[in-house]
This record gives C-alpha cells, structure tokens and sequence, in this order.
C-alpha cells in the first residue's frame, strides 16, 4: 500500500482511510438513528449505543492514524486547471473543519460518557474516563456533541457536494484524486 502521495493522485493508504472514515462515519450515524426507531426495552436499541461509542472512538483512532499518513505522505496532488485562490482557500477551511469535527466530536462523546460515570469499553478493553461523574456537566457535553453531529450532516453533505461539483460542473481532477483503483483514471 502506498502511503506517498503522486502529483496526481493521493496515496492508496489516504485513499482507504478516507473511504473507511466515510463507511465508520455513516455506521457512527446508523446507529443513533436506528436506535431512535427501535422500540424503547428491545435488544436492538440497547446493544446499538455501545456499538455508536464503539464506532464513535474508532473515529477518533482512526483520524489520528490519518493525520500521521497525511503528514508523512507529502504534499495533497494538484488540482487541474488549478482552483482560484478564494475556492482553494474555502476547500483548506472545509478540510480543516472536518477534521475538528473528526476530532472533537468523539472526544466530546467519550467527555459525556465518562462525566455520566458510565464505564467506556473498547474492542474489550476498558477506556479511563476523562473527568469525574458530574450529572450537570454531562448534559452540557452531550448538548455540544449532538449540535457537534448535527453540523457534521452539514459539513459531510457539502463536501460531497463539493467533489460531485467539482467532477460533473468544473470536470477538474479533485474528485479523481480520491478515488481508489480504477476509478480514478
């Protein structure tokens, strides 16, 4: 799997992840919006809002790990025709705002969990809590990840609305840049 980036594409390991992170991200939501329509007391509804803490911490692992790739794998490849510089600049900002979202939704997730005293189980393992139980704080932080994950509806929609425009209206590069396999040609 390459991890260096060409001048005209991402590298494959940016590639999967940025698809994995899309597949997780929609599971992450799945499973808040099914267990809204599960009928309260079943074993549906109970078993997924550990699966979204489970899902909504691999998020957290996994940009990480997505961080450290982008970091070693070179400069993002070109677009072609390039962008005028007030579209290259509001990308920069949309890409800097998913990866907060990315990054401090989930920690705010695991923040309610541990205010609430609940325990927070990963692959098994139990994770430390954050802060101390704290019923009022735990509302507040649950408030803050919820608009936290409502905006992420928004900032996902746009960036996908964003790389289709850029494929089917602008017919630049930007989408084929991320695209895996043969797709991208």
């Amino acid at each position: 799997m390459a991890f260096k980036n060409s001048n005209t594409r991402y590298g494959s390991g940016l590639i999967g992840l940025h698809w994995l992170m899309l597949f997780l991200l929609a599971a992450v939501y799945a499973c808040m919006e099914l267990r809204g329509l599960a009928p309260k007391g079943s074993g549906l509804r109970a078993s997924l809002k550990p699966l979204h803490f489970l899902l909504g911490l691999s998020v957290l692992a996994l940009v990480v790990l997505r961080l450290a790739v982008r970091w070693r794998a070179g400069a993002a490849p070109g677009i072609r025709p390039p962008l005028p510089k007030w579209q290259d600049r509001l990308a920069r900002l949309m890409h800097l705002a998913l990866y907060a979202f990315m990054v401090v939704t989930p920690i705010l997730g695991w923040l309610t969990l541990s205010a609430e005293g609940k325990p927070i189980v990963l692959f098994g393992l139990n994770v430390p809590s954050l802060v101390g139980a704290n019923k009022a704080l735990s509302e507040q932080l649950q408030d803050v990840h919820e608009a936290l994950a409502t905006a992420g509806y928004f900032l996902i929609g746009l960036h996908a609305a964003a790389a289709l425009a850029h494929h089917y209206l602008m017919r630049d590069n930007t989408l084929r840049r991320m695209l895996p396999g043969r797709g991208a040609r």
